[in-house]
């Protein structure tokens, strides 16, 4: 048991520790763009608009499909019929290369329409055109990921989406300062260069899953060839399997990017009545380009328990061991709603030091920070269910959670953002409300089909605690012992003093128990410490 929550762990860090390259390089080249002269706000309101359609786009095609695959793979080589996992990777590769074609076809074809009259943002015409390749490149990596997540190679996955964030980051920053020499800072220009650097990335991204599975085609067909089982599915049954599962997660993905896109369609048209076009982009462009981008951070790292929670729950039904994946289960939410609620409490403590600390040239939005960064908490949690419900094959639920919480979101956009007191903070608030109502519908689904009971004190009431010591520390600390001389150098400072807090009032809170104790990496020794090991349940 050790071992195995060791190697579920193993999974869950490497994903982490991807999930943070990622986020730190893409946080590089927002800060970037948001501070370079003639892109800035405005730049990032084109971009985000064209970026929401993209979105729609591989919604359909592609996001979810790894979710997909792996659950289908792990079933299969869970029971060491590794011969039916290769024809299902086969016969999805196929498929959704297909779909991935059709979407690149939309944009490259329709890309004018969609901007002028979709979007009402006419620049945005060349970010969707650039984008447009992407779609297909991302449709055949997403079954390419899928395929070693179900073979437990978590790691490749990983390096993928490492390898085409720090890419993305380079060649944008060399793409964007080409452009602006050729146009002479022209927005519009730029914003076709950031947008031309992510479909490069992004091929380079399919190009070293290519390499991986070539070099590997050898112990592939070794494991197929040397299959327990000797059934074969017939090309129909596999694809009513794929899409009995991919329908549904398509859709809850296509709905989850509806609910961004929904302020694409609307944010825009409507507060122009009362504040002018250019102002509007404006504001949207802060909301896009730099608020939403600090809010994900937290949620992006929550995402590998989502992922690895995917095929771990799906091989353990297989094999009929589901005390294992509770116990996995319970640990992932503790994680999650550790992880997730400090970050909130700072973007909201201290968002207006943060934006100065990141954006010193262009730091607006404190209060769209303020108010966004309350959303985290049930994001993140909503996010660590989906991934255990649709490990399950639970996969209509998520789609019922999110998709109520989409109408509630459109249905609050319409009424909110037209009060023009609100602005563009409506369409916050109506965010915040449809993430709190998918949560409260996927909370329903995870106890009725778990019967998880979870423990207020230990999920809520210790980790609030907690949360509180770390950030009044913090808080204290940032405006009374000025010690550095820089604001900048303090809050950092303030800061790290605050998590050093948060881990140990972790521990003197005794939140974990020992078997969540040994799922951390090198727990057994953590544990075994004489200084911690009364610490611990």
């Amino acid at each position: 048991m050790k071992k195995n929550n060791q190697s579920f762990m193993q999974g869950v860090m490497i994903l982490m520790l991807s999930q943070f390259i990622i986020k730190i390089a893409g946080l590089l080249y927002k800060i970037y763009l948001t501070n370079r002269d003639g892109f800035g706000d405005t730049g990032n309101a084109i971009y985000s608009a064209g970026f929401q359609i993209y979105t729609l786009c591989l919604a359909m095609s592609s996001i979810g499909v790894p979710n997909v695959i792996s659950q289908l793979i792990s079933s299969k080589v869970a029971v060491g019929d590794n011969r039916g996992a290769y024809r299902i990777f086969k016969v999805a590769i196929t498929i959704f290369g297909l779909i991935g074609f059709i979407g690149t076809s939309i944009l490259f074809f329709y890309s004018e329409i969609i901007a002028n009259k979709y979007l009402g943002i006419p620049e945005a015409e060349m970010t969707i055109l650039a984008l447009s390749p992407s779609v297909f490149i991302v449709a055949v990596s997403s079954v390419l990921k899928g395929y070693f997540n179900g073979r437990e190679k978590i790691s490749v996955t990983a390096n993928s989406q490492s390898i085409e964030q720090i890419l993305k980051t380079v060649i944008t920053i060399i793409a964007v300062e080409i452009f602006a020499i050729i146009s002479k800072k022209n927005t519009v220009a730029m914003v076709a260069g950031a947008t031309i650097a992510t479909t490069a990335a992004t091929l380079f991204s399919f190009a070293y899953l290519y390499v991986f599975y070539i070099k590997n085609k050898r112990e592939i067909w070794k494991d197929v060839i040397t299959s327990t089982s000797k059934e074969k599915e017939s090309i129909r049954k596999i694809i009513k399997g794929i899409f009995y599962i991919f329908f549904p997660m398509a859709l809850s993905a296509l709905l989850s990017a509806a609910n961004k896109s929904i302020d694409a369609f609307t944010v825009v048209n409507t507060i122009s009545q009362f504040m002018g076009t250019e102002e509007a982009k404006f504001q949207y462009g802060i909301l896009t380009g730099k608020v939403e981008g600090l809010v994900v951070l937290p949620y992006s790292f929550n995402i590998a328990f989502a992922i690895t929670l995917i095929p771990t729950i799906s091989a353990a039904k297989a094999k009929g061991d589901m005390d294992k994946a509770m116990k996995r289960i319970n640990f992932s939410l503790l994680a999650t709603i550790l992880i997730s609620l400090p970050c909130m409490a700072v973007l909201f403590v201290f968002a207006e030091e943060i934006l100065k600390l990141l954006f010193p040239n262009a730091y607006l939005g404190e209060t769209m920070l303020k108010i966004c960064s309350i959303s985290i908490v049930f994001v993140a949690a909503t996010q660590t269910i989906g991934g255990v419900l649709q490990g399950l094959k639970k996969v209509k639920e998520p789609v019922i959670a999110i998709g109520i919480g989409v109408i509630t979101k459109l249905i609050l956009n319409m009424v909110l953002l037209p009060i023009e007191k609100l602005n563009i903070n409506g369409a916050i608030i109506a965010t915040i409300i449809s993430h709190i109502v998918t949560f409260c519908i996927s909370i329903y689904y995870l106890k009725k089909y778990t019967n998880i009971k979870l423990n207020i004190i230990k999920f809520v009431i210790k980790p609030l605690i907690a949360t509180i010591i770390m950030i009044g520390s913090s808080w204290y600390i940032y405006n009374n012992l000025e010690l550095l001389g820089h604001k900048n150098v303090n809050l950092i400072f303030a800061l790290l003093i605050g998590i050093i807090l948060y881990v140990i009032s972790i521990v003197y809170l005794k939140i974990l128990s020992k078997e969540e104790v040994y799922m951390l990496p090198y727990g057994n020794k953590i544990y075994k410490t004489r200084k911690t090991k009364t610490l611990f349940k």
